[in-house]
């Protein structure tokens, strides 16, 4: 480890998904073991085999956009009103999400230099469903699609979105790795402030607005739950149970203000929590095929390279999809790395509850854990009504648990072998 590292901290923190829009509501949710799936009504389910996901195709984003009114400076609140007016569906739950966390970091208002904050969004193909509704308005009447398609269907168009309206004109970018893209994003937002000189540097986990072909084909490959829960969809995301069939695809965004330590300070900034590291590896493999070699070797090299020693590990938020290979396969790799003390250690799912996130999975559930750790709560892992016999780790089974956290890893596994995992730890002054 370079002990010489800038510490890297959270300052900020917002969330939007379909079981709270805002920290005490998400926080309220997980712990009373709330579902967030439903039916979807965003797509028509009559040609597709997927029935249930975490639909927020009906956010009322207004309520949100008013809400905001009185706690944006006038400035920053117009240019975002005006932007998200006509956004994508994506873009404005990145924009809004964003805001909540500038609030929560208190930064608007003199509180950062606007050349030296780094916008880093997690997530690629995101506006997906917009593409799907242009295309089969161009297939109708060419001249009626949205005139600004040929910007707004960029990814790009959510790390622009969020530097305009905020005034941030240090480095934007975006980062694709599947379901691994928040994390990602945060091993290149610490790099940023560690390595090229900023003060602040902005995790934007962007929801993905999954178009009807992209849900079909999830179906197709057997990725995806679609036969047993669609008259129960709180039902169906069952991490850890034996009848699991495949992960619900979800809604949901969120977004993490990091900061040098010495910024914040110098600013007297609330620190959530620290950043110890984050660290990636592959496994050479471009299937849906989840690896326990590729997924110790990311967890090891992950507490090498931070200086930490696994019996100081006291929480893991896991991946855990509901896929009958992927949720074993990251027991497996919990044991390989923990030894006997896989055995001491606390798990939970959060995605039994959200569904899977996909790209912004993981700065949904650093979140969820960060205000676990904080507050001495862990949130149940809902939906076992019969206990995998392979499963023999404590993962939290149906009830909140009160456990002490100081040290956690977020795991997220991506389509394509892609592997990401981050350390962080309670920030105790």
């Amino acid at each position: 480890m370079n002990n010489d590292r800038k510490r890297v901290v959270i300052t900020g923190m917002g969330i939007n998904t379909p079981i709270g829009d805002n920290l005490e509501t998400f926080f309220e949710s997980l712990m009373a073991g709330k579902s967030a799936l439903r039916n979807w009504i965003c797509v028509d389910p009559a040609g597709i085999y997927s029935k249930v996901g975490g639909d927020m195709s009906d956010y009322d984003w207004k309520v949100k956009q008013t809400a905001l009114k009185a706690k944006l400076p006038e400035d920053v609140f117009k240019r975002m009103r005006k932007l998200i007016k006509k956004a994508p569906f994506s873009t404005r739950l990145s924009v809004l999400t964003t805001a909540d966390a500038f609030v929560d970091a208190k930064l608007l208002g003199g509180g950062f230099d606007p050349e030296r904050i780094a916008i880093c969004v997690g997530g690629h193909n995101l506006n997906k469903h917009y593409q799907h509704e242009n295309y089969v308005q161009f297939t109708e009447e060419p001249d009626y699609v949205d005139s600004l398609a040929a910007l707004m269907a960029l990814d790009t168009d959510h790390a622009g979105s969020i530097s305009e309206v905020f005034q941030c004109k240090g480095p934007i970018y975006t980062m694709g790795g599947a379901c691994a893209s928040a994390n990602i994003a945060m091993r290149n937002a610490l790099d940023e402030i560690r390595y090229h000189d900023y003060d602040v540097a902005v995790v934007a986990g962007a929801a993905l607005e999954y178009a009807p072909m992209d849900l079909h084909a999830m179906a197709l490959m057997g990725a995806i739950s679609f036969q047993s829960f669609n008259d129960a969809p709180e039902k169906a995301s069952r991490p850890y149970d034996r009848d699991r069939e495949g992960f619900i695809p979800s809604h949901g965004s969120a977004t993490l203000v990091l900061e040098s330590l010495e910024h914040a300070k110098a600013r007297g900034a609330h620190i959530h929590a620290e950043v110890v590291h984050v660290t990636a590896q592959s496994d050479g493999c471009h299937l849906p095929s989840p690896s326990v070699d590729g997924q110790s070797r990311t967890m090891s090299r992950l507490l090498k390279q931070a200086g930490v020693s696994p019996d100081e590990i006291d929480y893991v938020s896991a991946h855990a999809t509901s896929t009958p290979l992927g949720d074993k396969t990251e027991l497996d790799s919990i044991k390989t790395v923990f030894g006997d003390h896989a055995r001491k250690l606390k798990i939970n799912a959060p995605k039994s509850m959200l569904g899977h996130t996909c790209w912004s999975a993981p700065a949904v559930e650093t979140v969820a854990a960060v205000l676990q750790m904080n507050r001495g709560w862990l949130h149940p892992s809902i939906n076992i009504d019969n206990l995998d016999p392979e499963v023999d780790l404590d993962v939290c089974a149906n009830e909140p648990v009160q456990h002490e956290v100081r040290t956690f890893v977020k795991n997220s596994f991506g389509f394509g072998g892609i592997n990401c995992c981050s350390l962080i730890r309670r920030w105790e002054g």
